[in-house]
């Protein structure tokens, strides 16, 4: 139930009275960093850092889940309402208003205190989870709320101090590893500086126009009440600044850069983070590196979490997170995919975070039954391990530390499918092929085009299992890459089953593929998996089928970004539409091959979003380019439709389009959502 601003009234006048304040302040809140680069090989600079490998016990868990839960879920209205609590008009300030009062009276500090935790139980849901296959659990440490959910020696709005009184992390920490699983920590808070400079806004109407809301709020105005001893404005809101233009790396024109105390807390917070729980991964929701490259505290961070990892288990056994990498970062880190995934099997391993809803708890989510399926899970996890990737994946608790009861069922099914399956999952490697077949991974909604004729590969020694991803009516399945006289291919099938099921299958090799025929009744309700012995996996050169290129279909033909080429740090981010997102260098680009049969004029029409400017990108066809600026856009998740203009096309074939950057000296990343081309004549 929401709190109402009479109840809050109560608690103030309580607090003033004389019940139990908080603790004096710590003194060490902002103190200069007490923790340097320890000894050890690494050093704070990428060149030292790229000598880093992956441990084998993160490629061999392949699944893990994170509890994406804080105070942030106590409203049950979704992710980022710390911030959207603080724009007027949004539907999370409409929501605040009228179930807490107005953000000048009572601000997120406020949620912060309510935030009761009373219903967690931490060891049930780590064996919950630990059931469903998960080989390592994430925390929450913070979020860009810039509340720390442990002990924290220097933030002293936290979960030990304020709301749940509890340390979140370290409980968390001691279920995971009492049951055998990895524990790592997600840490978001660099973004504070800037995230939250809403807080510092007002009202533009109304009766509360011109008033403050509460992240102007200091250790003064706190005399008498609940929070009495703390300042806001300074230790919670990081708001001691003049707000400008929101940019995740601080670099937008406008942006304000954070000062050092700033850089210098958030580096003391992260480095007593690590010595007190040791995480065996750490993730940064950030592009590249917190606070990079501004500062370099991230590449400090890195290289004082490696060089312990050596002292305390004699080699780098731990793993960091980062996104957007180039070529030399992604071999100093591991990187993540936040809703996406990679197009082809990557030479060294990668991860994508992604949730069943949204990341910080959504109610109506759970009232329209709209979490992902266990089906869409398996589907995507199976595709990950088949290109050297592992999936982290969110299931967000109420605010009281309770999952609701389709979540429950999430697991029962996810835990069912995994039962019979995970052999062809954990300890396993990718083959020289991640798949076959003409489907494409689709929506981080998990509404892929895969059929009985998609496969995805991975191995153990000299085991092949080949998934598949729809039941054939005719009770058979074809393997092409497996073919009778397929290249590269050492060695004979002597033996194929089907995970899950005690039936004999049978199989032959034929020109066409290798052709299993499937028992009547399926082991499990949906994507099932062929094991396949007899090759020498480890000398085989399978050679996969080639697709054709897309099509012109009735004049027109869609560019989507799953379909793309990416150089450079692009990634595919699948979120509520697919797009091609970290575009943030301008010598990064995408291409497709597209097969016109009609010459003449071309109309190109590009979806893009970007909010922090107007930067113009180039569109070739074959010889042929246009060039447009795309618009400026209210949020990331909102597209503008550029038209392109026109280019002809003098003869019919295969053409390559390619989009880049018009202007590097005045590049903005973008999201590109597509480009579809329309013949016009």
């Amino acid at each position: 139930m929401s709190l109402s601003r009479r109840r809050f009234l109560r608690r103030s006048a309580a607090a003033a009275a004389g019940l139990a304040l908080l603790p004096a302040l710590d003194t060490q809140a902002n103190a200069s960093a007490q923790a340097e680069v320890i000894d050890g090989p690494f050093q704070p600079s990428w060149d030292s850092l790229e000598t880093y490998e992956c441990p084998e016990w993160f490629r061999d868990a392949k699944f893990g889940i994170w509890a994406h839960w804080s105070a942030q879920c106590v409203p049950e209205q979704g992710d980022w309402y710390a911030r959207g609590m603080y724009q007027e008009g949004s539907a999370q300030y409409e929501y605040h208003c009228k179930h807490y009062g107005h953000p000048s009276k009572f601000g997120f500090k406020d949620i912060d205190h309510i935030w009761k935790a009373d219903k967690w139980e931490p060891e049930k849901l780590i064996s919950l989870y630990k059931e469903a296959g998960a080989r390592y659990f994430f925390a929450l440490a913070n979020h860009h709320d810039n509340f720390d959910c442990w002990d924290s020696t220097y933030q002293p709005w936290n979960s030990t101090r304020i709301g749940p009184m509890q340390n979140i992390v370290g409980k968390w920490a001691h279920a995971a590893r009492s049951a055998g699983l990895k524990f790592g920590v997600s840490v978001h808070a660099s973004h504070a500086w800037n995230w939250f400079e809403v807080a510092q806004g007002a009202d533009t109407k109304g009766p509360y126009k011109g008033v403050k809301y509460d992240g102007v709020m200091t250790l003064a105005d706190g005399k008498g009440l609940w929070w009495q001893g703390l300042d806001p404005n300074v230790q919670l809101y990081a708001q001691n600044h003049k707000p400008g233009v929101f940019s995740w790396q601080f670099t937008a024109p406008g942006c304000v850069k954070p000062d050092r105390a700033y850089i210098t807390k958030f580096y003391n917070r992260v480095i007593d983070l690590i010595d007190k729980y040791h995480p065996d991964v750490l993730y940064f929701d950030d592009t590249v590196l917190p606070l990079y490259p501004v500062s370099d505290a991230g590449l400090r961070i890195m290289s004082y979490y490696y060089n312990q990892s050596i002292k305390r288990d004699g080699k780098v056994n731990v793993v960091l997170n980062g996104k957007g990498l180039n070529d030399q970062q992604r071999k100093c880190m591991v990187e993540d995919h936040e809703r996406g995934r990679t197009q082809a099997i990557e030479p060294i391993p990668w991860q994508t975070d992604t949730c069943i809803g949204n990341w910080h708890y959504q109610l109506s989510l759970y009232e329209n039954h709209a979490y992902k399926t266990p089906y869409q899970v398996a589907r995507m996890l199976l595709d990950i391990v088949s290109k050297n990737g592992n999936l982290m994946l969110n299931i967000p608790l109420k605010g009281d530390g309770s999952p609701d009861p389709d979540e429950f069922l999430f697991l029962q099914g996810f835990t069912n499918w995994m039962k019979v399956n995970s052999e062809a999952i954990h300890d396993t490697r990718p083959w020289k092929i991640y798949g076959e077949g003409p489907g494409l991974p689709g929506s981080d909604n998990g509404h892929d085009t895969l059929t009985e004729k998609d496969f995805r590969f991975t191995t153990k020694g000299n085991t092949l299992y080949a998934a598949f991803f729809a039941w054939p009516t005719n009770m058979e399945v074809a393997i092409r890459a497996l073919a009778a006289n397929a290249p590269g291919i050492v060695g004979e099938v002597s033996h194929v089953s089907l995970l899950g099921s005690t039936r004999e299958v049978d199989f032959k090799r034929t020109s066409d593929g290798l052709m299993v025929t499937l028992p009547q009744n399926p082991p499990c309700d949906y994507a099932w998996v062929l094991k396949i012995e007899g090759l020498d996996v480890a000398k085989s050169q399978p050679v996969i089928p080639a697709l054709a290129p897309l099509q012109e279909i009735n004049g027109k033909a869609v560019l989507t970004p799953q379909t793309a080429q990416l150089h450079g740090a692009l990634q595919v981010e699948m979120r509520g539409l697919p797009d091609i997102g970290f575009w943030n260098s301008p010598s990064d680009y995408a291409e497709w091959h597209v097969n016109i049969a009609s010459t003449g004029t071309w109309r190109i029409m590009a979806k893009a979003s970007c909010p922090t400017g107007m930067p113009s990108i180039t569109v070739s066809v074959g010889q042929a380019s246009v060039t447009a600026a795309v618009a400026k856009t209210s949020d990331w998740s909102v597209y503008s439709d550029v038209d392109c203009g026109t280019v002809t096309v003098p003869s019919s074939g295969t053409l390559t389009v390619v989009v880049k950057s018009a202007d590097a000296a005045h590049w903005q990343a973008i999201n590109l959502a597509g480009i579809t081309l329309t013949y016009e004549g």
